[in-house]
C-alpha cells in the first residue's frame, strides 16, 4: 500500500483523511491518507520521510505551506505564483509542488458572488490566503486588501499582487463586497473568536471562512445575524481535494462519493 500523508498542526479538525480514503476504496486504489502533526520546525524531517518509496507524496497545511516551497525541487506555476504549496507529488524521484487551493476556493465561491469588478477583504496573510488573493485577482476582482497579525506577512502578500494593498486593520472591511476569513481564528483552540468586529459587516456582504469544523465559525455567525451571504471552507476542501487525488493517481475523483462521505461526517455518522 503507498501512502500519503497531510503535514500541519492543529489536524484534529481535518475531514480530510476520510475524505480522501473514501475515495481511494471508491477507485479501487491501494492508497492511504493520514494525518502527521508537523510545524516548520518538524517539516525537513517528515519531508525526507515522504521521500521513502512507500509514499507517493503528501498534503500540506497550516503552518507549513510556504516554508514547504524551501524543500522542493520543482513549483508548478501556479504554484510559484502564489508563492505557497498544499500538494506535494513524486515524479521520477523529485518531489514537485501544487496548490490547488485556488481552484477549490474559486469553485467553491463560484456559484454565490460574482468576483469581477469586486472589492474584497482578506484577514490571514498565510498560504491559503495567497492561494485565494491570487485567484481572486486572477478572476477579475477590482482590489482585494489583506491584513495579518504578523504585518510582515501581509507587506509580502501585498508585494507579490498588482491591486493588493496590505493595511492593518480591518476597517476597510465596510467597503468590500466580500470578506474572507483565512487566518484560523474560529477554530480549534480559538473557537468562539472571530478576528472581525461585526459593526464593520452588512447585509450586502459575501462573507466567507475557509474554516469547515466548526460548521459555522464566529465570525460566521456574526455575519448571518447581519443578513450577510455566508459560506464556509467545506465545498473547498471537496473541490481542491478532488484536485488533489487527480494530481497523485492520474484518474478522476469521484467527487459524488467524497461529498457523501463530508455529509455522513457532519451528520455523525
Amino acid at each position: 500500500m503507498k501512502k500519503i500523508t497531510l503535514l500541519g498542526t492543529p489536524l484534529s479538525q481535518s475531514f480530510a483523511a476520510r475524505m480522501q480514503n473514501a475515495a481511494y476504496k471508491e477507485m479501487n486504489e491501494d492508497l492511504e491518507y493520514s494525518y502527521t502533526e508537523c510545524d516548520n520546525e518538524q517539516l525537513p524531517g517528515n519531508i525526507e520521510r515522504v521521500k521513502g518509496d512507500d509514499f507517493i507524496g503528501c498534503a500540506v497545511t497550516k503552518p507549513n505551506k510556504i516554508k514547504v516551497l524551501e524543500y522542493l525541487d520543482e513549483l508548478d506555476p501556479l504554484c510559484a505564483k502564489i508563492g505557497s504549496s498544499n500538494t506535494v507529488v513524486k515524479k521520477e524521484g523529485k518531489l514537485i509542488g501544487y496548490n490547488t487551493d485556488a481552484l477549490g476556493f474559486y469553485q467553491s465561491i463560484e456559484p454565490h458572488i460574482d468576483v469581477q469588478g469586486k472589492t474584497f477583504f482578506c484577514i490571514g496573510a498565510g498560504g491559503v490566503a495567497r492561494a485565494i488573493v491570487a485567484i481572486l485577482l486572477e478572476r477579475g476582482a477590482k482590489k482585494v486588501y489583506v491584513t495579518d497579525m504578523y504585518m510582515d506577512f501581509a507587506n509580502s502578500l501585498a508585494d507579490a499582487f498588482e491591486n493588493c494593498e496590505a493595511v492593518s486593520t480591518c476597517e476597510k472591511v465596510t467597503e468590500c463586497e466580500g470578506v474572507i476569513n483565512a487566518s484560523g481564528v474560529g477554530m480549534g483552540k480559538s473557537v468562539g473568536k472571530s478576528p472581525v468586529d461585526p459593526a464593520l459587516l452588512n447585509a450586502s456582504q459575501f462573507c466567507f471562512d475557509a474554516c469547515y469544523n466548526p460548521a459555522k465559525t464566529q465570525f460566521l455567525l456574526d455575519a448571518e445575524e447581519k443578513g450577510c451571504k455566508i459560506l464556509n471552507g467545506l465545498d473547498m476542501s471537496l473541490y481542491q481535494g478532488a484536485i488533489q487525488i487527480e494530481l497523485w493517481t492520474g484518474k478522476k475523483a469521484p467527487v459524488d462519493r467524497m461529498r457523501k462521505e463530508l455529509d455522513d461526517i457532519l451528520s455523525g455518522k
